[in-house]
């Protein structure tokens, strides 16, 4: 069975590594939203995989660490692209969380990615 929780930040970012005069490059922002995935055995005496408490608690700290931020001056992400944000946020929080099984990030309400991560950042 699988459950998962939505969480959103807003934060500015750049893109350093495109082509000379893409949009990206220069400085705007996002209201980012992202999807962290868990898998898991359904609990018979609980009735489920896992308490929506128990993944607000270990993602909420790393939103604090992205929420009304510059991106690009966080260590690991300097080249902030929702590719990039995926793969350190499942670093941040697969540690902590049992069972993690995907991040999806949404940088516009029609754009993002979704990662399957392995075990590390």
């Amino acid at each position: 069975m699988e459950v998962f929780r939505e969480f959103n930040f807003e934060a500015a970012h750049r893109l350093p590594n495109v082509p000379e005069g893409h949009k990206c490059s220069r400085l705007h922002g996002h209201s980012y939203k992202f999807v962290v995935q868990v898998a898991g055995p359904v609990d018979e005496n609980l009735g489920w995989v896992m308490d929506f408490g128990e993944i607000k608690a270990v993602v909420q700290p790393v939103v604090r660490e992205l929420d009304h931020y510059y991106l690009n001056e966080i260590s690991g992400l300097e080249n902030p692209t929702s590719e990039v944000l995926a793969r350190w946020l499942w670093g941040k929080i697969f540690p902590g969380l049992r069972g993690l099984q995907s991040i999806e990030v949404r940088e516009t309400c029609s754009s993002g990615c979704r990662y399957v991560g392995d075990t590390g950042p």
